[in-house]
């Protein structure tokens, strides 16, 4: 285990993000928001592209260590972005950052009275509806992150993070999430994180070590999918906060969105990309 590499023009590494887009994320959250499952996935995803591209941001330009893609699987499996982007899947960084659905301003009140409106780009809706197709999405990522990792043998290991509320309807997806990890760059293993929603009160579990504390099958499912964190997502997952050791998994359970923020955050850490002067 390395995970050394840093992202560069040449060597970008890639991030898959599989959102589970079935009809029970149409449920609303338990915390008085009115916000259904679907649309808090959703704002946490566009923060979390929002957040990439500056990332990548040197001056006035958007340079592409990063290759992205956002995968719903529910009625349908394959890429959600929309807008420009629609219908496509693994796209450099800079594609993202230019082509948003669109902007949207957003209004925060702070203590004092005081007002601020920021404008926010979004490049996804929430959507649901069918069931949940994990394994179809694992295929898909899977087809996807072969292609990078042979035609950028040497990057960082690209890193899915699955977002989901329910178990898999068409089959065990272990093994896909097995064959997943297996693949491989000069820097190591594919990183493979899972993430579980609620729309009801429920202790959170962050980053387990063992499946002991996890309440049933489901979760020790997920759980046993996910890889550990390697050493950059140990070291800003203690910046954040949480208590984590080397046995630690990229797993999350019963995830609130303030959770799941944390997660995007800490399941793309690489070591800083590369600050490139051509």
């Amino acid at each position: 285990m390395s995970y050394l590499k840093v992202p560069s023009r040449s060597n970008p590494t890639a991030f898959v993000f599989l959102v589970d887009q079935s009809g029970s994320m149409s449920e609303q959250l338990g915390d008085g928001s009115g916000r259904t499952k679907a649309q808090f996935v959703a704002d946490a995803v566009n923060s979390q592209l929002m957040e990439l591209v500056l990332r990548c941001t040197q001056g006035n330009n958007v340079r592409n260590y990063f290759h992205v893609a956002v995968i719903g699987y529910g009625k349908e499996v394959g890429p959600i972005l929309g807008g420009q982007l629609s219908g496509r899947d693994l796209l450099p960084i800079e594609e993202i950052a230019n082509n948003p659905l669109r902007i949207e301003d957003f209004k925060q009140v702070f203590d004092n009275g005081e007002e601020e409106t920021t404008s926010t780009p979004v490049w996804l809706d929430p959507q649901f509806g069918g069931a949940t197709p994990m394994c179809r999405a694992l295929d898909y990522a899977a087809a996807l992150l072969q292609q990078h990792v042979t035609a950028h043998p040497d990057c960082f290991p690209p890193t899915i993070i699955n977002i989901t509320d329910g178990q898999s309807t068409d089959g065990d997806p272990s093994q896909r999430a097995t064959d997943i990890r297996s693949l491989s760059t000069s820097d190591g293993q594919v990183l493979f994180y899972n993430v579980h929603v609620s729309s009801t009160a429920g202790e959170l579990v962050v980053f387990p070590d063992t499946a002991d504390e996890l309440p049933d099958v489901y979760a020790r499912l997920l759980f046993s999918m996910s890889s550990l964190l390697p050493h950059v997502g140990l070291v800003r997952a203690g910046e954040l906060g949480f208590a984590v050791s080397d046995a630690s998994r990229g797993f999350m359970y019963n995830a609130d969105p303030t959770a799941l923020m944390h997660m995007l955050d800490i399941g793309t850490s690489t070591r800083h990309a590369a600050t490139e002067t051509v």
